[in-house]
């Protein structure tokens, strides 16, 4: 669908590379001169930290223990939709932040795991940047995926994805083995429902896969590095991209299917400038068509 004002949209599940991604495209924002409004998922929670928690615990004491952040109970999807939809429209849409810690909210003299109020998104931006669990959710009457321009899925394969999750909350956070497991455990049914269900609907998916043994995440001693990797990108359809350009500039890769590249791990940012940047530019033309 072409809308006078482009979106690109990148999902992913928390810890799947999607910092990674942003960086890159921020890079390519500020090369191409583009100005754009970035959004970040965790404005659409639909509870504050400490509402979450209360949440959860009332859920678990009502029998249901897979309450989590991937699910709609938990999640704005209708408001995150009606932005995408008023800013492909509009150039503009309601928005807020949701502030993870004392720096971030110290500007507004509020407690961490708070959401700001809603507010315009400011207008003359030159396309919508959204990254968070759900750019691409369908879900009822709800879909996000349709409304946009480019929407991009990473993902690591599971069992690398839960040895991320492991290191950072027992390391940073201070989780146990067992509570983060349990995490792992109640948010399953919404990562089946919500979260791979989108990888279906988007444009390109980067999936990160581990050349090492990682076949018992639960006692893998470190998270396997880039160089212990291999991406798998996969185009929904790979009319219009330049694979033979692609396979010369990624040393090391070959495809493995028509619309499957498969290059060394450590690539992923290189990957993602040489697809992406003409992907922008053709948006940031098709905008300029529409005037």
């Amino acid at each position: 669908m072409s809308r006078k004002h482009p979106i690109v949209s990148i999902t992913g599940s928390s810890g799947a590379g999607t910092t990674t991604v942003t960086t890159t495209f921020a890079q390519i924002f500020r090369r191409e001169g583009i100005n754009a409004s970035i959004v970040e998922g965790d404005a659409f929670h639909r509870y504050n930290r400490i509402e979450m928690r209360n949440f959860m615990k009332d859920a678990s004491e009502h029998g249901n223990h897979h309450v989590s952040h991937f699910g709609p109970e938990s999640n704005l999807f209708e408001e995150l939709e009606a932005l995408f939809r008023s800013y492909g429209e509009t150039g503009t849409g309601k928005t807020r932040k949701y502030l993870h810690n004392d720096q971030e909210a110290a500007p507004y003299a509020q407690d961490p795991g708070t959401f700001t109020d809603w507010e315009d998104v400011p207008e003359g931006t030159d396309m919508l940047f959204y990254e968070g669990l759900h750019g691409g959710v369908v879900h009822g009457d709800v879909n996000i995926a349709r409304h946009a321009d480019l929407l991009v899925g990473v993902v690591p394969i599971i069992n690398l994805e839960w040895i991320q999750k492991l290191h950072r909350d027992k390391q940073t956070r201070g989780y146990t083995q067992e509570a983060v497991v349990d995490t792992i455990l109640r948010r399953m049914p919404d990562y089946v429902n919500y979260i791979c269900p989108q990888f279906a609907e988007t444009h390109v998916n980067f999936q990160r896969v581990p050349t090492v043994d990682t076949s018992n995440p639960f006692i893998a001693r470190d998270v396997p590095s880039a160089d212990e990797s291999m991406l798998v990108i996969r185009f929904r359809n790979p009319k219009g991209i330049d694979m033979p350009y692609l396979l010369s500039m990624l040393h090391d890769s070959y495809m493995s299917r028509a619309n499957t590249i498969v290059c060394p791990g450590g690539k992923m940012p290189l990957a993602m400038q040489l697809i992406f940047t003409p992907m922008i530019l053709q948006l940031m033309d098709r905008k300029k068509r529409h005037g």
